[in-house]
Protein backbone atom coordinates (compact mmCIF):
# COMPACT_ATOMS: atom_id res chain seq x y z
CA UNK A 1 0.00 0.00 0.00
CA UNK A 2 1.26 3.63 -1.02
CA UNK A 3 0.37 6.82 1.16
CA UNK A 4 -0.76 9.68 -0.51
CA UNK A 5 2.43 11.37 -1.16
CA UNK A 6 4.29 8.38 -3.16
CA UNK A 7 0.76 8.06 -5.41
CA UNK A 8 1.35 11.78 -6.55
CA UNK A 9 4.66 11.40 -7.05
CA UNK A 10 4.39 8.33 -9.39
CA UNK A 11 0.89 10.14 -11.01
CA UNK A 12 3.23 13.33 -11.91
CA UNK A 13 5.76 10.57 -13.30
CA UNK A 14 3.18 9.24 -15.36
CA UNK A 15 2.52 12.53 -16.49
CA UNK A 16 5.78 13.24 -17.12
CA UNK A 17 6.02 10.05 -19.98
CA UNK A 18 2.88 11.03 -21.26
CA UNK A 19 4.04 14.56 -22.17
CA UNK A 20 7.81 13.40 -23.22
CA UNK A 21 5.55 10.65 -25.71
CA UNK A 22 3.24 13.27 -26.82
CA UNK A 23 6.42 15.48 -27.75
CA UNK A 24 8.56 12.47 -29.36
CA UNK A 25 5.47 11.76 -31.18
CA UNK A 26 5.14 15.70 -32.71
CA UNK A 27 8.88 15.77 -33.04
CA UNK A 28 8.99 12.47 -35.72
CA UNK A 29 6.21 13.63 -37.62
CA UNK A 30 7.39 17.47 -38.02
CA UNK A 31 10.97 15.98 -38.83
CA UNK A 32 9.48 13.57 -41.33
CA UNK A 33 8.05 16.84 -43.13
CA UNK A 34 10.77 19.34 -42.66
CA UNK A 35 13.08 16.24 -44.26
CA UNK A 36 11.03 16.48 -47.27
CA UNK A 37 9.87 20.52 -47.40
CA UNK A 38 13.75 20.81 -46.97
CA UNK A 39 14.78 19.22 -50.23
CA UNK A 40 12.26 20.19 -51.84
CA UNK A 41 12.40 24.04 -51.08
CA UNK A 42 16.62 23.58 -51.76
CA UNK A 43 15.64 22.15 -55.39
CA UNK A 44 13.02 25.07 -55.70
CA UNK A 45 15.92 27.57 -54.99
CA UNK A 46 18.41 25.68 -57.26
CA UNK A 47 15.88 25.55 -59.53
CA UNK A 48 15.16 29.56 -59.26
CA UNK A 49 19.25 30.44 -59.14
CA UNK A 50 19.61 27.98 -62.25
CA UNK A 51 17.07 28.91 -64.64
CA UNK A 52 14.45 32.27 -63.57
CA UNK A 53 12.69 31.60 -66.63
CA UNK A 54 10.94 28.19 -65.17
CA UNK A 55 11.05 29.52 -61.39
CA UNK A 56 7.43 29.27 -61.52
CA UNK A 57 7.10 26.20 -62.68
CA UNK A 58 9.58 24.69 -60.23
CA UNK A 59 7.36 26.39 -57.61
CA UNK A 60 4.55 24.78 -58.55
CA UNK A 61 5.99 21.35 -58.51
CA UNK A 62 7.80 21.71 -55.23
CA UNK A 63 4.35 22.98 -54.01
CA UNK A 64 2.61 19.63 -55.88
CA UNK A 65 5.10 17.44 -54.38
CA UNK A 66 4.92 18.71 -51.27
CA UNK A 67 1.36 19.13 -50.54
CA UNK A 68 1.24 15.37 -51.96
CA UNK A 69 4.30 14.30 -49.76
CA UNK A 70 2.30 15.48 -46.71
CA UNK A 71 -0.70 13.93 -47.04
CA UNK A 72 1.06 11.00 -47.68
CA UNK A 73 3.40 11.16 -44.71
CA UNK A 74 -0.03 12.16 -42.40
CA UNK A 75 -1.92 8.73 -43.85
CA UNK A 76 1.24 6.44 -42.47
CA UNK A 77 1.46 8.44 -39.33
CA UNK A 78 -2.32 7.94 -39.09
CA UNK A 79 -2.28 3.87 -40.16
CA UNK A 80 0.84 3.57 -38.06
CA UNK A 81 -0.08 5.55 -34.86
CA UNK A 82 -3.68 5.44 -34.88
CA UNK A 83 -3.63 8.73 -34.24
CA UNK A 84 -5.61 11.56 -36.78
CA UNK A 85 -2.98 14.35 -37.46
CA UNK A 86 -4.96 16.23 -40.24
CA UNK A 87 -8.28 17.22 -39.90
CA UNK A 88 -10.51 19.49 -41.36
CA UNK A 89 -9.66 22.40 -39.07
CA UNK A 90 -6.19 21.99 -39.57
CA UNK A 91 -6.78 22.17 -43.52
CA UNK A 92 -9.02 25.00 -43.08
CA UNK A 93 -6.26 27.03 -40.95
CA UNK A 94 -3.75 26.32 -43.69
CA UNK A 95 -6.20 27.52 -46.29
CA UNK A 96 -6.42 30.67 -44.32
CA UNK A 97 -3.01 30.79 -43.59
CA UNK A 98 -1.96 30.47 -47.41
CA UNK A 99 -4.80 33.18 -48.74
CA UNK A 100 -3.94 35.46 -46.54
CA UNK A 101 -0.08 35.41 -47.41
CA UNK A 102 -1.08 35.25 -50.95
CA UNK A 103 -2.94 38.32 -50.21
CA UNK A 104 -0.36 40.43 -48.52
CA UNK A 105 2.56 39.40 -50.95
CA UNK A 106 0.51 39.85 -54.48
CA UNK A 107 -2.11 42.60 -53.59
CA UNK A 108 -1.29 44.12 -51.06
CA UNK A 109 2.56 44.40 -50.82
CA UNK A 110 3.09 44.27 -54.53
CA UNK A 111 6.12 42.70 -54.33
CA UNK A 112 9.65 42.37 -56.19
CA UNK A 113 10.80 38.91 -57.22
CA UNK A 114 13.42 39.25 -54.37
CA UNK A 115 10.78 40.41 -51.60
CA UNK A 116 8.83 37.71 -52.36
CA UNK A 117 11.59 35.41 -51.92
CA UNK A 118 12.33 37.01 -48.68
CA UNK A 119 8.61 37.43 -47.30
CA UNK A 120 7.37 33.51 -47.63
CA UNK A 121 10.32 31.90 -45.87
CA UNK A 122 10.33 34.37 -43.37
CA UNK A 123 5.46 33.71 -43.23
CA UNK A 124 6.37 30.08 -42.84
CA UNK A 125 8.51 30.57 -40.22
CA UNK A 126 6.85 32.95 -38.40
CA UNK A 127 4.12 29.97 -38.16
CA UNK A 128 6.68 27.47 -37.08
CA UNK A 129 8.07 29.53 -34.29
CA UNK A 130 4.32 30.21 -32.89
CA UNK A 131 4.02 26.83 -33.33
CA UNK A 132 7.29 25.87 -30.87
CA UNK A 133 5.64 27.74 -27.92
CA UNK A 134 3.78 24.57 -28.08
CA UNK A 135 5.16 22.35 -29.52
CA UNK A 136 8.63 22.78 -28.49
CA UNK A 137 11.36 24.71 -28.48
CA UNK A 138 13.11 23.54 -31.25
CA UNK A 139 10.68 24.74 -33.81
CA UNK A 140 11.13 28.22 -32.20
CA UNK A 141 14.89 27.84 -32.58
CA UNK A 142 14.37 26.58 -36.46
CA UNK A 143 12.25 29.19 -37.27
CA UNK A 144 14.50 32.36 -35.85
CA UNK A 145 17.61 30.63 -36.85
CA UNK A 146 16.28 30.52 -40.53
CA UNK A 147 14.51 34.67 -40.34
CA UNK A 148 17.41 35.97 -39.05
CA UNK A 149 19.67 34.14 -41.88
CA UNK A 150 16.94 35.22 -44.89
CA UNK A 151 17.60 38.89 -43.38
CA UNK A 152 20.55 38.64 -43.54
CA UNK A 153 20.40 37.39 -47.21
CA UNK A 154 18.42 39.82 -48.07
CA UNK A 155 20.41 43.15 -47.06
CA UNK A 156 23.88 41.91 -47.67
CA UNK A 157 24.29 39.03 -50.51
CA UNK A 158 23.57 39.73 -54.00
CA UNK A 159 22.54 38.23 -57.20
CA UNK A 160 23.09 34.87 -55.30
CA UNK A 161 20.37 35.69 -53.07
CA UNK A 162 18.22 32.03 -54.11
CA UNK A 163 21.36 30.41 -53.99
CA UNK A 164 21.79 31.70 -50.73
CA UNK A 165 17.97 30.99 -50.12
CA UNK A 166 18.63 27.36 -51.43
CA UNK A 167 21.38 26.72 -48.21
CA UNK A 168 19.32 28.75 -45.80
CA UNK A 169 15.38 27.86 -45.82
CA UNK A 170 15.59 24.29 -47.46
CA UNK A 171 19.35 23.57 -45.82
CA UNK A 172 17.74 24.92 -42.69
CA UNK A 173 14.71 22.75 -43.01
CA UNK A 174 16.70 20.15 -43.61
CA UNK A 175 18.99 20.24 -40.74
CA UNK A 176 15.97 21.50 -38.57
CA UNK A 177 14.24 17.85 -39.44
CA UNK A 178 17.40 16.08 -38.15
CA UNK A 179 17.95 17.77 -35.42
CA UNK A 180 15.06 16.88 -34.25
CA UNK A 181 14.99 13.02 -35.16
CA UNK A 182 17.80 13.07 -32.51
CA UNK A 183 15.28 14.78 -30.02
Amino acid sequence: MIDRQQASEALADIDDVVQRVRQSRIYHLASLMLIMWGVLVFAGYLVTYLSPRHAGYGWLAVYAAGFAGTIVISRFNQARAGVRTVDIRMLAAFLLFMLFGIFVSAWLGHFSPRQTSTFWPIYFMLFYTIAGLWAGYAFVAIGFSIIVLTLVGYYHIGSAFDLWMAFVNGGGLLLGGLWMRRE
